[in-house]
């Protein structure tokens, strides 16, 4: 009798296999850039050609910056709520006039006395809730600049998946992502901020688990789970920003990032 344990990557086998893969040579991206031939010409002298089922994840950074989304702290003038926080904070005021301009509302201010710098939980414009209402000064090309979320994240993901989708004769998914802090728990994940034919969760109410058991609650955010994922190549000194997805079981929806938010009623930390 062969008691050999299967290999879990062989075709035959049953299993999903998922490939990823972060695309090279993205070149630094200036406004009025054409995002969809950019990343469609990397992926072909990479020798990838999308296939039905394929999902493109990016980070937000290259859409912000092709769609002009970066702010100069130099044209930027604080008004009384921003030094007001900067003074709280020890941060910048105009950063944090930035930040307001982005925020629906202040969740939560606050500085640890180990801190240099303090932090800002804000509801963003989009609904999300995030660090600095998602502001930040990394890997902006230049000093002083401030890099905003997309206008409309899910329309630049539709944009994309849309060129893509022509130029491939494929049907793809396309996950823009921006990386958020947790509550209770240590680091920064990747999540998704706009959507693009990819499910925002999965509902598996009314399925029943291995054991027969009914599912009553389960809902996998499977654009969340495609965006961590997409952590694990991204490299942020490596201007590595596109990861590819292959064998991914899913289907095609209209769907949003805000999908993905829990309403205000159903919020309990508050």
């Amino acid at each position: 009798m062969n008691s050999a344990i299967p290999n879990p990557f062989a075709p035959q086998s049953g299993l999903c296999t998922l490939q990823m893969a972060a695309v090279p040579g993205i070149p630094e991206i200036h406004e009025g850039d054409n995002l969809p031939q950019i990343i469609g010409d990397c992926l072909e002298r990479a020798g990838l050609h999308l296939v039905d089922g394929d999902v493109i994840t990016s980070a937000h950074k290259i859409f912000s910056k092709a769609e002009g989304c970066v702010v100069n702290m130099a044209d930027v003038t604080p008004g009384e709520e921003a030094h007001r926080y900067a003074a709280m904070l020890n941060k910048d005021p105009r950063k944090v006039e930035v930040i307001l301009r982005e925020s629906q509302s202040v969740v939560k201010a606050f500085k640890h006395p180990a801190q240099r710098e303090g932090t800002m939980i804000c509801e963003h414009r989009l609904g999300f809730k995030s660090a600095n209402a998602a502001v930040d000064e990394s890997n902006t090309g230049e000093d002083g600049a401030l890099i905003l979320l997309p206008k409309d994240p899910d329309a630049s993901a539709r944009a994309l998946r849309d060129a893509l989708s022509k130029r491939f004769r494929a049907r793809i998914g396309v996950a823009i992502t921006d990386t958020f802090g947790r509550p209770w728990r240590l680091g920064q994940v990747n999540v998704a901020v706009g959507l693009a034919g990819v499910p925002a969760t999965i509902k598996e109410q009314g399925n029943e688990d291995a054991y027969g058991r009914l599912l009553s609650v389960t809902e996998p955010a499977f654009a969340d789970e495609l965006a961590a994922a997409s952590g694990l190549v991204i490299r942020k000194a490596a201007q590595t920003p596109v990861v590819l997805f292959r064998g991914l079981d899913w289907q095609e929806t209209t769907s949003s990032a805000a999908h993905l938010l829990r309403a205000q009623k159903e919020d309990m930390f508050k």
